[in-house]
């Protein structure tokens, strides 16, 4: 038998585990919650025997049976991992104690807009000089200014460095809203099982520094490099596009950039993605190549045993290696380094395997080091990507220069054309300008920035040229994003209906008769015909996202959309807009109407303008003052007691403040409290109004009765008064607030008062986002009792 049909009987079995090691890790990332250690450890041991009796079979069905058994071994080995990993998590005890840690800072800081951030594996941990366990890796903020009225200045920090600190700690919780970031499972993967914030006030005890230390090399290297380039370049924007090229700070670039590239679809070049490492590796080849065979004439007798090729192609990947490290070891670079090492220990072996092998054991590589990156985004938009290519034969061999060119724009068209229905389902958005973006900026970042940007770390002055080309990029990027249908958004589809159009994507662009090709157009519509489901005519849902501290509830009817306030602001470049309201409303589908504003807290109003910059259509509502940066901005309704709309059915009414209020009074004293109600149910929004306010609402004769109320002021002990509540008898009280807040909303006292009226406290630290409609007025349905998963927090 020959080689190649040795190689061909056994890439059956071969690609058979691969597939049910994905499928087996799948299936225990489904888990809502973890099991004893024994069942885990029984299907490790009953996976291996299967495993090992089915592929010592030729037949196909044996075939099956080794891939249910690895499916069974990755299951297993996942969750005992986790069950590990679990067993570390802190104590509810402590949480909000006054720790002293020492610790070893893990990571390169990352500095903020408000703090700088820290990752720091825990030596030792203490509570009133007793020793306690934490967590062996948290995730500290450093704040800037004042933290509770106490100044505060983080101290010179490096990676490597030992430090002892005072640190308040609490469980990993994130916010959890339809169709948004998870961000525990984000602390999850990286390791880190309590965050929490640095006390360095004049009543704390010092930090201090106990070792400069070298243990984490190569982040004190990235963050060597870092501070140069932003010492070098003067413009932060550009630095920050330069840091990330250089050495795959993606936090360095700002949001303005971020948007910009998303809305061409050039994003991914921001990365350190697989043609940066394949382009190192490449080089890296070439150079170790032609340094041997320097040696190999100077006589060296190494270069007898080991030919200039055989050594080009295990230096260029042991240096691609490096750069991968150096860079952050993302996911795309993971991949192409597995590949990479599995092509060049096929050439030194002088064997060839096919490409989906070759595939499809790089994500088993990958999957293997990090199981919950089957979750990641960026997995499958690097694996699709890869696996396309090779399908459609896009990656052969090309001759002469227009034949390059011409594989160029087949392979950008390939990608664009199979990654869009991806991107739809994972972000909701698709670049229309994309491949004119990407023809543009692949070549300009592979062969001009990303080369200035890493030759810069030895010779500085090449930074300055690679600024210059940034702004270059940055320029026509921002041409490209103004024309007209630049990008494409569109509401979330189902799983099922997303897996048909990337299938048909897919089928698009193979190379395959092109009766078989147009088969994917049908797969296609669904997932671009798709709607969410809205109200009935005569009804409305409310949806009360979680932001952490502050209001956003979202208001829908048959044909309209209102937003009651837009979330906190975080700092200069961050806010619920960004981070929470403008996701959720692109998956979701909606088009905002009217933007109510309650006031000019910033709790309230920190996300308006970056909601109002994507929904200009929106009219806006507020309570605000004459100098106000939304009042300046934007066209402006100012609310008063008395105004009334109706849509489809539904209607809304404005019932405080009164006409003519003074507009420098206290910003809580002016919300805008609004009433909906249709056919019988009824939502009260109150916004931030006190005692004195409610009284003023109950003596004014309006109807107040409704089944939810947006609890007043997040819950204040200010607020809530019997008066009201005995006016609006809720059935159910939201309280919007984050976890463990610094001002204890909602007071113990107002959540005794609204259960003794008979309302159910729904609070979004326990609930998340909360959905309710007119038509089942009775039930209220928190995203986190939707699809729960076992990294998730749960309060105890």
């Amino acid at each position: 038998m020959t080689e190649e049909a040795v190689l061909s009987s056994r890439a059956g079995p071969w690609l058979a585990c691969c597939i049910g090691f994905v499928l087996g890790t799948a299936g225990q990332l489904q888990q809502a919650a973890l099991w004893p250690a024994w069942p885990y450890a029984v299907s490790c041991v009953a996976g291996m025997a299967l495993a090992w009796r089915g592929w010592r079979r030729s037949r196909p069905a044996w075939h099956g049976l080794a891939a249910l058994g690895v499916a069974a071994l990755a299951f297993g080995s996942v969750g005992l991992r986790a069950l590990a990993f679990d067993a570390q998590a802190l104590a509810p005890a402590l949480e909000g104690r006054d720790l002293v840690l020492s610790g070893r800072v893990a990571a390169m800081p990352q500095p903020g807009d408000l703090a700088v951030r820290l990752l720091l594996d825990v030596d030792a941990a203490q509570l009133d000089g007793a020793a306690v366990r934490v967590p062996p890796r948290v995730e500290l903020s450093w704040y800037r200014g004042s933290l509770d009225g106490v100044p505060q200045r983080p101290a010179d920090v490096l990676a490597g460095d030992r430090w002892t600190l005072q640190v308040r700690l609490r469980a990993p919780h994130g916010q959890r809203n339809p169709h948004g970031f998870d961000y525990e499972l984000w602390l999850w993967e990286r390791g880190v099982q309590a965050t929490g914030y640095v006390r360095a006030g004049p009543k704390d005890a010092a930090p201090r520094l106990l070792e400069r230390g070298w243990r984490h090399p190569v982040e004190r290297a990235r963050q060597a490099v870092r501070g140069a380039i932003f010492a070098r370049i003067a413009e932060p924007a550009r630095a920050g596009v330069v840091a990330a090229l250089a050495m795959g700070d993606q936090g360095a670039v700002e949001r303005a950039d971020w948007d910009l590239f998303r809305a061409t679809g050039v994003s991914h070049l921001l990365s350190v993605s697989g043609l940066h490492v394949t382009m190192f590796a490449w080089l890296a080849t070439a150079l170790v190549g032609w340094a041997w065979r320097r040696l190999d004439r100077l006589g060296w007798a190494a270069c007898l045993w080991c030919p200039a090729p055989h050594a080009g192609l295990v230096g260029g990947v042991a240096l691609a290696a490096a750069y991968a490290l150096f860079s952050g070891w993302g996911v795309p670079a993971q991949r192409t380094l597995v590949m990479l090492a599995v092509v060049a220990l096929l050439r030194l072996a002088g064997r060839q395997w096919p490409w989906p092998l070759v595939w499809a054991l790089a994500g088993l590589a990958v999957l293997a080091l990090d199981p919950w990156a089957l979750l990641q985004a960026g997995f499958w938009l690097s694996f699709v990507a890869v696996g396309v290519l090779f399908a459609s034969d896009a990656g052969r061999v090309a001759q002469g220069a227009v034949a390059r060119v011409r594989r160029l724009l087949r392979e950008q068209a390939i990608v664009t054309v199979a990654l869009a229905p991806l991107s739809l389902m994972l972000f909701q958005q698709v670049s229309l300008v994309g491949l004119v973006a990407n023809l543009l900026a692949i070549p300009w970042v592979t062969l001009v920035l990303t080369p200035l940007a890493l030759l810069g770390v030895a010779i500085a002055p090449l930074w300055d040229l690679a600024a210059m080309a940034t702004s270059a990029m940055l320029t026509v990027l921002g041409w490209l994003a103004q024309w007209p249908l630049a990008s494409l958004s569109h509401a979330a589809v189902p799983l099922p209906l997303g897996a048909a159009a990337l299938l048909g994507a897919v089928l698009l662009v193979l190379r395959l008769p092109l009766g078989v090709r147009l088969l994917g157009l049908p797969l296609l519509l669904p997932a671009l015909l798709w709607q969410p489901a809205r109200p009935a005519p005569g009804q409305f849902d409310l949806l009360a996202a979680d932001i952490g501290q502050g209001n956003a509830v979202l208001l829908r009817t048959a044909h309209h959309s209102l937003l009651y306030d837009t979330g906190p602001r975080h700092g200069q470049d961050s806010d619920a807009g960004h981070r929470v309201l403008v996701p959720l409303l692109r998956a979701l589908g909606e088009r905002l109407d009217r933007v109510v504003v309650s006031h000019a807290d910033s709790d309230h109003s920190g996300g308006a303008a970056t909601v109002l910059a994507t929904q200009p259509q929106a009219a806006l509502l507020a309570s605000l003052p004459d100098g106000h940066v939304l009042a300046a901005r934007y066209p402006l309704t100012r609310c008063a007691a008395g105004q009334r709309w109706d849509w489809d059915g539904v209607r809304f009414e404005v019932l405080h403040p009164p006409a003519g209020a003074a507009r420098d009074a206290r910003p809580n004293t002016l919300s805008c409290v609004l009433r909906v109600q249709a056919q019988g149910a009824a939502v009260l929004l109150a916004g931030d109004i006190e005692q004195a306010q409610e009284q003023q609402l109950v003596a004014g004769g309006a109807a107040l009765q409704a089944d939810v109320l947006l609890v007043p002021h997040h819950g204040s002990k200010t607020s809530s008064s019997t008066a009201l509540l005995q006016a609006v008898a809720p059935r159910f009280a939201l309280v919007q607030a984050g976890y463990r807040n610094r001002f204890g909303h909602p007071a113990p006292e107002v959540v005794q008062r609204l259960q003794g009226w008979g309302a159910t406290v729904v609070g979004s630290p326990a609930c998340g986002a909360a959905h309710w409609r007119s038509d089942v007025p009775e039930r209220v349905v928190c995203a986190r009792a939707q699809q729960p998963r076992y990294w998730q927090h749960r309060l105890p």
